[in-house]
């Protein structure tokens, strides 16, 4: 039964990290490259439209000549047909730099004179202005002071300006696909880590099914290859686990070596009794039938702590309560009990010793045929974590207030039933060891029902 995963938000999941800060990079990165090309081709395009108006201005100085009466004219046309035609974005305007005499202008211009600032270039300089146009658009101005050999003295003023949304128009366009290209890679990156992050954390799906395998005692260690970051991880695990395995075999053989150390003088001592009679033999038999259930017991307790502590524990049910209750039924076959198991699922199996599971199983039984009129029913079912087996039967009961008492040691329902009432004492103080737990109450069937909960494997 696997545990929950650890909470902690985004700090206690690695594949979450991983996540997140390829996402900040990703996001980040081409962010700043896409501000950076938005501004290269903005630059590109500034520098672009300066050219073609000093192309134009270019032009239309080479192309300034004055009448018989000293007023400018244009040899000839200037080639870009937008100068021609009524607020075609694209304008030019001659006048003299004191104003003396009215503007020459482009036809594009119509009835338009452009507003300059005040301004007085030195001969060969360009300066760059922003104006507003015929019908209040921003232009980009440059303009130029000429002085002609043929007219001493006067200063024209030669300026081209052109809309500045023929420069704002194509950067818009471009930001737009750019926005959209870097969207798409942007998407196709992060689809990208995603699954490498994924297939980069499959060892470690790997490895937590290898745990989970040893923890539910289908494997003793994890034999499966893993990349060179994680397979000392799991040489280390492998290690443990031997060294955690060798000290358990140690401990129970050690522990069933002292068993049989103090049953042999037992089993002299009863032999000895048993062919003896009087009241010191019959004290003698008692009280070695008494050390006999005390050794098996702590024999016990000492078996289930160290279980508790060994991964890769798993006993099936089914068999094991079939087992018990052939056994019950030759123990007491004069009765004629009727002993059932109405339901157990087949994978049902518990997280520690078989030996300790018949143990507990075998004493609750065992009772329940004692006191049974004529049918004991085992029912097992699950939750995920634990095994709910109840037992019950149709006997005369115990009263609620004697329930709890009958868990210490020594006490017995009945003193006429034979037995040390060590049985239920045991069961709980191994159950109790598993994390399990026994509780008593009335059974539907008249009698008394035993819910032993143990932990799945």
């Amino acid at each position: 039964m696997n545990g929950g995963a650890p909470s902690g938000g985004w700090r206690g999941s690695l594949r979450q990290r991983l996540l997140i800060g390829t996402l900040v990079w990703i996001v980040g990165s081409i962010a700043a490259a896409g501000w950076g090309l938005a501004d290269l081709f903005g630059q590109h395009l500034a520098r672009q439209f300066h050219a073609e108006l000093l192309a134009h201005l270019d032009q239309l100085t080479a192309a300034l000549a004055f009448d018989g009466e000293g007023s400018p004219t244009l040899a000839g046309p200037l080639s870009d047909p937008r100068l021609q035609r009524p607020y075609g974005g694209l304008y030019w305007q001659v006048e003299r730099l004191d104003g003396a005499t009215a503007p020459l202008r482009s036809r594009s211009l119509w009835d338009t004179v452009l507003a300059l600032p005040p301004d007085s270039p030195a001969d060969g300089e360009v300066h760059s202005h922003r104006i507003d146009g015929p019908e209040g658009e921003p232009l980009r101005a440059i303009e130029r002071v000429v002085r002609p050999e043929e007219r001493p003295g006067q200063a024209w003023r030669l300026v081209v300006a052109a809309d500045e949304g023929l420069l704002s128009v194509p950067l818009q366009r471009f930001n737009t696909q750019l926005l959209l290209a870097l969207g798409i890679l942007a998407a196709g990156l992060i689809a990208a880590a995603v699954v490498q992050v994924r297939i980069g954390l499959q060892p470690l799906a790997r490895l937590r099914h290898g745990l989970t395998q040893v923890r539910e005692g289908s494997a003793l260690a994890i034999t499966e290859r893993f990349p060179s970051e994680i397979q000392p991880l799991v040489d280390e695990f492998n290690g443990v686990l031997a060294r955690n395995a060798e000290m358990l075999a140690r401990a129970r053989t050690q522990a069933g070596n002292l068993a049989h150390a103090v049953k042999t003088p037992l089993a002299v001592l009863a032999n000895a009794a048993a062919r003896e009679d009087g009241v010191l033999a019959r004290l003698v038999r008692e009280q070695v039938a008494t050390a006999h259930i005390q050794v098996d017991h702590h024999l016990a307790r000492a078996r289930a702590a160290a279980a508790v502590r060994a991964p890769g524990l798993r006993s099936p049910l089914r068999p094991a309560i079939a087992g018990l209750l052939r056994v019950m039924e030759r123990v007491h076959a004069e009765r004629g009990l009727d002993l059932v198991l109405a339901a157990c699922p087949a994978d049902a199996a518990f997280r520690g010793e078989e030996q300790d599971l018949q143990e507990m199983l075998g004493n609750l039984i065992d009772n329940a045929c004692k006191w049974a009129h004529r049918r004991v029913e085992i029912t097992v079912e699950g939750d995920g974590d634990h095994w709910r087996i109840t037992i019950d039967d149709d006997g005369p009961g115990l009263p609620e207030a004697a329930r709890e008492a009958v868990f210490d040691r020594g006490v017995r329902a009945d003193e006429r039933t034979p037995g040390s009432g060590l049985g239920l004492s045991i069961v709980r103080e191994l159950a109790q060891l598993y994390g399990g737990r026994i509780e008593l109450q009335a059974s539907p069937a008249g009698g008394l029902r035993a819910v032993l909960v143990l932990p799945a494997a």
